[in-house]
């Protein structure tokens, strides 16, 4: 492919025709699209991107609260996966500037804020991931937001990015279910992941995602989402869970990770093995 002659602005991508991957993102949740991502726990590779393409996802999910990764090699993933069509949403492990910073340079256009519980945090995230006057994130171009192309128009660039970037709450305190109504009405936000494990906990039910305190919160909050044009979505429990939930409203989940389809795979590998070989 030649080169881009607006140099940085990411434009004449085939896997991005709206522009970029936060802006195809984006455009395909107002669409209503139903998008399905792949979650990376463990095992950060350009070959597990390829994997998840070739399956049919349709962006990558980061669980980076909880997992240990190899910076270069993360680095490199996210930008396998911007090369592939994945767009990338990352839990930032703190609401710290440097965290979100290191993502956002990285190529991530997503940016998930755990235990989202509070407007001010939804300001503060939103100041981190815009550039003056929206917000305070500082310049760095021609790293992976620019897919490492070199950058002459800075405002031009600026602006784009402000586009591509997406923040996400994410509810699963009973804090953070409280306040959703003025979490979610804050001006910026355009996604909501509500985590039914914690939720489950914080209502008094551990892995029972179907109990009613546990459903009743999260029905709530997909009101709330519709109502301020926010994208709702979930981890669901089953593909049956997910259908119930798309019937309802959800336009996107973030999946199963790596870990668990190595864990299924090879667990039912070794019922057929066994069904045959086992006298």
């Amino acid at each position: 492919m030649p080169e881009n002659p607006k140099a940085g602005k990411g434009v004449d991508n085939p896997w991005y025709p709206e522009g970029g991957p936060g802006r195809h993102l984006k455009a395909r949740l107002k669409r209503g699209d139903l998008l399905i991502g792949a979650t990376i726990e463990a095992f950060a590779h350009p070959s597990l991107v390829k994997l998840y393409q070739h399956a049919g996802f349709d962006f990558v999910y980061i669980e980076y609260e909880h997992s240990l990764f190899d910076l270069q090699d993360l680095a490199d993933t996210i930008l396998s996966a911007r090369d592939n069509g994945l767009p990338v949403i990352a839990k930032t492990p703190q609401l710290e500037r440097q965290e979100v910073s290191k993502l956002l340079e990285a190529g991530v256009v997503g940016i998930q804020l755990p235990r989202t519980e509070t407007r001010e945090q939804v300001r503060r995230l939103h100041s981190y991931l815009k550039f003056p006057p929206a917000g305070t994130r500082a310049v760095a171009p021609g790293w992976g937001n620019s897919d490492y192309r070199d950058v002459t128009d800075w405002r031009g660039w600026m602006d784009e990015q402000d586009r591509e970037t997406t923040l996400v709450v994410h509810l699963e305190t009973v804090t953070g279910y409280r306040d959703a109504e003025e979490i979610l009405s804050q001006p910026g936000v355009d996604m909501c992941f509500v985590g039914p494990g914690d939720t489950s906990i914080e209502f008094g039910h551990p892995g029972d995602f179907d109990h009613p305190a546990v459903r009743g919160p999260m029905e709530a909050v997909l009101d709330i989402c519709r109502k301020h044009g926010v994208a709702f979505g979930t981890m669901p429990w089953s593909a049956a869970a997910a259908g119930g939930w798309a019937r309802k409203g959800a336009t996107f989940y973030e999946a199963t990770s790596e870990l668990g389809f190595i864990r299924a795979g090879a667990a039912a590998l070794l019922r057929e093995y066994r069904a045959h070989l086992d006298p």
